[in-house]
């Protein structure tokens, strides 16, 4: 039995990699339905200042065929809480590149005051997109 019926984690999953994989699959495991978010260029525009390789509706269907993911949405907002009104998961999975930030010590606190658990997974450090687009210009 698992530990939580719906979760999600997001992403924008471009030049899609292992840890991208292990992120999706380590959430599964924890829930038995899971919705992954995928942004949208703007989105990765307005908080990266960079546009994804690969564009929106390919890395959606790339995100769709992974055999643990049961339903893609596009995320056009960072606003987790509202996604959270709008899909009711218990529990919210993300790398833990981003815990003890300002804006993800804000999500805890609103996610505890619902009821949410956030779960962090270790980043694969020994890949990112961003590596990859280095070897790929040298």
């Amino acid at each position: 039995m698992k530990k939580y019926h719906v979760g999600y984690t997001t992403g924008v999953f471009d030049l899609f990699h292992v840890g991208h994989l292990n992120i999706i699959k380590r959430s599964k495991e924890l829930c038995n339905y899971l919705i992954v978010g995928v942004s949208t260029d703007e989105l990765v525009q307005s908080y990266k200042n960079k546009t994804p390789v690969i564009p929106l509706e390919n890395r959606i269907k790339i995100v769709e065929s992974i055999k643990y993911v049961d339903e893609v949405i596009v995320q056009s907002t960072m606003n987790k809480l509202e996604a959270w009104e709008n899909y009711k998961f218990e529990v919210m999975f993300h790398g833990d590149d981003w815990k003890n930030t300002p804006m993800w010590k804000e999500y805890e606190e609103k996610f505890n005051r619902v009821g949410v658990d956030l779960v962090y997974f270790p980043y694969t450090k020994e890949t990112s997109t961003t590596i990859l687009k280095q070897k790929i210009i040298i």
